[in-house]
C-alpha cells in the first residue's frame, strides 16, 4: 500500500512539474537576430505560409523556420511577435484566429 501511494505520489509531482515547464513567461534581456532564409514555393494552390517561430529550450529562445500549411476555413494566421517590457523581451507564438 504505501508503495502504491508512493508511485501515486510521484506520478503527480512528475505531472505538475511537466505542465509547469510547458507554459510560462520567458524573458531574455535582448530580442535574438531575425533569421534570414529563402522561402520555398507553396506546395498546392492555398497553402498559407507559416513564419518561423520561437520557442524556449535550455534556458534561450531557439528558432525553427517557417513551413507552408493547409488554409483554415474562417480563420487567419496571426504571426507571432516580439513584445518588450522592464522584464525584457518575450515571444508570442503565432496562431490560428
Amino acid at each position: 500500500m504505501k508503495t502504491l501511494a508512493k508511485l501515486g505520489m510521484m506520478a503527480a509531482l512528475g505531472g505538475t512539474l511537466f505542465l509547469a515547464s510547458c507554459a510560462g513567461d520567458y524573458y531574455v534581456a535582448d530580442q535574438p537576430a531575425d533569421v534570414v532564409y529563402e522561402r520555398p514555393a507553396p506546395p498546392y494552390d492555398g497553402a498559407v505560409w507559416i513564419e518561423g517561430d520561437w520557442y524556449w529550450s535550455g534556458g534561450h529562445y531557439m528558432h525553427e523556420h517557417g513551413h507552408w500549411a493547409r488554409a483554415r476555413n474562417g480563420r487567419v494566421w496571426v504571426q507571432g511577435n516580439w513584445e518588450h517590457s522592464n522584464r525584457g523581451y518575450r515571444w508570442h507564438r503565432g496562431h490560428w484566429q
